[in-house]
């Protein structure tokens, strides 16, 4: 059985007020760097980045990471970025769900060992079965689902849906 939980709108409606919320609370910064992790989580950086450049005159640097979701601790964790790039930055970390939160908590050891000057967390879902001492900062919408319900997000242009299965 699906049930959707966000439409393309209310999609783009989220991507929006995230968006304004994050240049809010850094209005005063100069440049930032948002880094999405591979491959929903940079969609959505991306998006994220296209309203920031619209709404502010930050210069904004765009990153990907590429992490295996599955096994992260075992894998390598590789930037597009160098570290030359994140140093005394403020970063955002942009996924598409947080779950158990284990892929973030493995993706900010690696940011951390760049002196960042802020690092903060940006999710579209966060599902609140953290695992690992880690949450969004900044989130879409928070769902209350059981373990064994799947939360499916597709952002593909004009076909966005959130949807739990």
């Amino acid at each position: 059985m699906k049930t959707k939980v966000l439409s393309t709108a209310q999609i783009e409606q989220k991507i929006n007020r995230l968006a304004h919320q994050l240049y809010e609370n850094n209005y005063n910064e100069k440049d930032i760097v948002v880094l999405g992790i591979v491959d929903r989580g940079y969609v959505l950086a991306k998006r994220i980045v296209k309203v920031l450049n619209e709404i502010s005159d930050m210069k904004v640097h765009l990153g990907e990471v590429k992490v295996n979701k599955q096994d992260p601790m075992n894998g390598e964790i590789t930037f597009s970025l160098e570290n030359s790039e994140l140093k005394g930055k403020v970063v955002f970390l942009v996924d598409d769900v947080i779950n158990s939160g284990k892929t973030m908590i493995y993706v900010v050891n690696e940011i951390l060992k760049v002196p960042v000057n802020k690092l903060r967390t940006l999710v579209l879902v966060d599902r609140k079965h953290n695992s690992y001492p880690i949450r969004a900062d900044y989130v879409g919408v928070s769902l209350s689902t059981t373990l064994q319900e799947h939360v499916v997000v597709n952002l593909d242009e004009g076909r966005d849906v959130v949807e739990l299965h």
